[in-house]
């Protein structure tokens, strides 16, 4: 059974950073799709940044140079270095993968496995 779980989310003031971690179970990054994405209340779940089965990377406007996704194989981790937070990234976070290989993409339906999210607070 698959399961990614994510942890490092968390209240901090504007300017701050924070790491999340998805780590997976039942399932092994490599040459695959994997992502991040967000989901405000009120508002539809957004993709924040994503690594294709290539090793390409894709950012949402709002979050680059800003916002770093990485993974780790040997650790079996996918990580997401959030930095100069503003408020308007206050939301769920949520990792997601699918071992099928693609071009980087933000659709959600490329993604068969999504974590249950971590809470990211920005407060002003």
């Amino acid at each position: 059974q698959v399961q990614l779980v994510e942890s490092g989310g968390g209240s901090v003031q504007t300017g701050g950073s924070l790491r999340l971690s998805c780590a997976a179970s039942g399932y092994t990054y490599g040459s695959d799709c994997v992502g991040w994405f967000r989901q405000a209340p009120g508002k539809e779940r957004e993709g924040v940044a994503a690594i294709g089965w290539v090793g390409s990377t894709k950012y949402a406007d709002s979050v680059k140079g800003r916002f770093t996704i990485s993974k780790d194989n040997a650790k079996n981790t996918l990580y997401l270095q959030m930095n100069s937070l503003k408020p308007e990234d206050t939301a769920m976070y949520y990792c997601a993968a699918d071992p099928a290989p693609c071009t980087v993409t933000f659709a959600r339906t490329t993604y068969n496995y999504w974590g249950q999210g971590t809470q990211v607070t920005v407060s002003s």
